[in-house]
């Protein structure tokens, strides 16, 4: 056996054997049952029991006599069980009643259908009470929870953590707080002495760290609120500084590739500024600035560009592209849509009409396939523009110099890994128009530099949109009627394409039915996914020849259509979108000088529905609107977390936690500077590559062996 495979088979067979990473059934006061039930909480070892944080705290320090508690009031008392009563109700319900004395009074403990517990009651027993007061004939405490001062009758004992500040756990069916409690206290006394330290102590000091094992015990049961807020701020330092330790290798293991040092003189320079027929914004000339640095340099470009819909991110791109071809080689580009890529392939196309380049599009029907593969083989075109066809096992470049990816988050990780495996190392640019808050790009792109056009060309008015109730619905017809008279268009966009029975929502097709009922005297088509490219591409070119008047869509139009003249979006039911789908949606107009107006149809029911659209209304912001996203949905939402490499974080929070990230980010980048191999740091390292780090474990990790 080769020595490195006896070594990790020791090692395995050592980390099972600590008490940390045995199987929880024997865990005491655990057992096969039990250990099957929380497993259904994840937790399958006394390590991810120790990892297993509270959701919240219940503060109990202060014990209330019976006789001064208050109706209404939620108190903690605690006292003798004097009695232990079980009857039914009507309705064949039952009613649970303990009475505890405290000698200052006495009061009845009531649970409602859960006859079961009278078997956990004896008389005599000392217990803790904590819930609300209430009143019937005599004092009550309500569905209380409880813990008994006394042993735990085989269980592990309950005292040290029956009053005080107490853990308030995510719970699943068959498990109790007081049992969870019990256990913790247990993984507690018998685990933590075997956690090892894995920050280094400059860090720990730098950012005034809680010692781990400390912190450990205090997130569970915590001598004070500040001690716990001490301790959480410890365990997500770590796992935030694990995750960016593992972005930061990565990012040093592509920086020590070498790439393609490309030329970009002020001869390139001012031959592509020619094709562009306009003045480019301030925010356009930094991102330009930004990716000449990396092409010049012999590491291969690793860049995020950023900007809302309409900035101008393409001619960036088609920038950075001319420069490839300049320098003898080739650009592919790569959309996620059919409808995008066509766009594209049009705007580069208008653009490059003067310039002997050759562009060629690569969808899934697009004619003259054959002749296009060989001749980029070839080398004979320049520019590639397709889908996720371009990474197809007959799709040869001859010399790929640059890859850029359009609305990079809608691919996989291994669609965008393999339009660059079409070359040796090439620059690689992806770009976004979906906003991306600064926790979610710390994270999601935090091996990437980035770059972002914050700005919009200048001669656009901002896009004006308004809440439209149903009782206001002849009025807007109304107002699209001027408008269409005036020459302008409209897109319609619905969430579904046809009727469904559990939806009470109007479809694309009957709305575009409807819609040509009231608007007779103008032409309305419906877009959808379902039809074939050669029938989206003819109702696109009808609507850009203004031989349509109103687009009745579904979200297919979320990106690819550059319409100037649309100048009106309404959107139905537009609580049943996102906030990132609607802000994308609104950016298909306001791309000319007209002022743009884009009207959201929505009766919303849930109070997260109508903040959405508030948010949505008061700015057009795609960053705040992102920000916004984020609070009201989760990152786990905005971007599917196995396909996009979010981590799976047990403690931190990206949002309340982007402080602790950006620490932990820094410090990350700081250690892989001094020691990229970690081998003064092995316990760390350690810790690193036994971690499951949202995809970057083998990527990121190939570098400290």
């Amino acid at each position: 056996m080769p020595l490195r495979l006896a070594i990790r088979l020791r090692r395995t067979v050592e980390s099972r054997d600590t008490p940390l990473q045995k199987p929880l059934q024997y865990l005491k006061g655990v057992g096969p049952k039990r250990a099957e039930l929380l497993g259904r909480l994840g937790l399958f070892t006394p390590q991810g029991l120790l990892y297993f944080l509270p959701r919240d705290y219940q503060d109990r320090s202060q014990i209330t006599s019976i006789k001064d508690v208050k109706f209404g009031s939620t108190a903690t008392v605690k006292g003798t069980v004097l009695d232990v009563g079980l009857k039914a109700t009507r309705g064949r319900r039952t009613l649970l009643e303990v009475l505890v004395d405290d000698r200052t009074g006495t009061i009845a403990a009531t649970w409602f259908n859960q006859p079961f517990l009278a078997e956990k009651f004896r008389k005599g027993q000392e217990v803790l009470l904590h819930g609300k007061i209430g009143s019937y004939k005599y004092l009550q405490i309500v569905n209380p929870e409880f813990e008994f001062l006394d042993e735990g009758r085989g269980d592990p004992p309950a005292r040290p953590y029956a009053s005080g500040i107490v853990p308030i756990y995510p719970l699943t069916e068959g498990i109790g707080q007081g049992y969870l409690r019990r256990i913790a206290m247990r993984a507690l006394e018998e685990c933590v002495p075997y956690l090892e330290e894995v920050i280094p102590p400059s860090f720990q000091r730098l950012r005034r760290l809680m010692p781990l094992q400390e912190a450990v015990k205090e997130v569970h049961f915590p001598a004070s609120m500040e001690s716990m807020r001490r301790a959480r701020k410890r365990l997500v330092y770590e796992e935030l500084f694990l995750f960016q330790l593992a972005v930061a290798l990565r990012r040093d293991r592509v920086r020590q590739e070498k790439g393609y040092a490309f030329s970009i003189g002020p001869n390139v320079d001012v031959h592509v500024r020619r094709l562009f027929p306009f003045r480019l914004t301030g925010a356009q000339e930094r991102a330009i600035g930004d990716i000449r640095r990396d092409m010049e340099s012999p590491r291969p470009m690793n860049r995020l560009l950023q900007g809302d819909v309409g900035s101008g991110k393409t001619v960036v791109a088609l920038y950075a592209m001319l420069a490839a071809v300049a320098n003898g080689f080739q650009s592919a580009l790569m959309a996620p849509t059919e409808i995008l890529a066509e766009q594209h392939y049009r705007t580069l196309e208008r653009y490059l009409a003067r310039a002997k380049v050759k562009v060629a599009l690569f969808v899934g029907g697009s004619p003259g396939r054959k002749e296009n593969l060989e001749a980029l083989a070839k080398g004979e075109i320049d520019i590639a523009v397709g889908t996720h066809a371009l990474v197809s096992r007959d799709v040869h470049f001859k010399k790929l110099g640059l890859a850029v990816v359009d609305e990079q988050h809608k691919f996989g990780v291994l669609q965008r890994a393999g339009l660059r495996l079409k070359g040796q190392r090439p620059d690689v640019l992806v770009m976004t128009a979906t906003p991306i808050p600064r926790s979610l790009s710390l994270t999601l792109f935090g091996d990437l530099d980035v770059s972002i056009i914050d700005e919009m060309p200048p001669g656009r008015p901002p896009v004006k949109t308004l809440w439209v109730s149903r009782k206001r619905l002849q009025e807007a017809h109304e107002f699209l009627r001027c408008r269409l008279r005036e020459g302008r268009q409209v897109f319609v966009v619905y969430p579904i394409i046809e009727e469904s029975e559990r939806l009470d929502l109007r479809s694309a097709k009957e709305g575009a039915r409807l819609l040509q009922k009231y608007f007779p005297e103008f032409r309305v088509e419906p877009l959808h996914g379902r039809m074939s490219s050669a029938e989206k591409e003819r109702i696109m070119c009808d609507f850009r020849e203004r031989r349509i008047h109103i687009l009745v869509s579904t979200v297919v139009i979320e990106v690819g259509i550059d319409v100037p003249n649309a100048t009106i979006m309404v959107i139905e039911h537009a609580e049943r979108f996102g906030l990132a789908q609607l802000h994308q949606l609104r950016g298909r107009i306001g791309r000319g000088a007209e002022q743009s107006n884009c009207l959201l149809f929505a009766e919303p029911a849930s109070l997260e529905a109508k903040k959405r659209l508030e948010v949505f209304t008061r700015t057009n912001d795609g960053f705040i609107i992102a920000e916004e996203d984020l609070k009201l949905r989760g990152p786990g939402e905005l971007f599917g977390t196995r396909q996009h490499g979010l981590p799976d974080l047990k403690v931190a929070d990206l949002v309340r936690d982007l402080p602790l990230l950006v620490q932990a980010r820094e410090d990350a980048f700081r250690l892989v500077e001094i020691d990229a191999t970690l081998k003064k740091f092995p316990t760390l390292k350690g810790r690193l590559q036994g971690s499951s780090l949202g995809g970057l474990s083998r990527q990121g990790l190939a570098s400290v062996g």
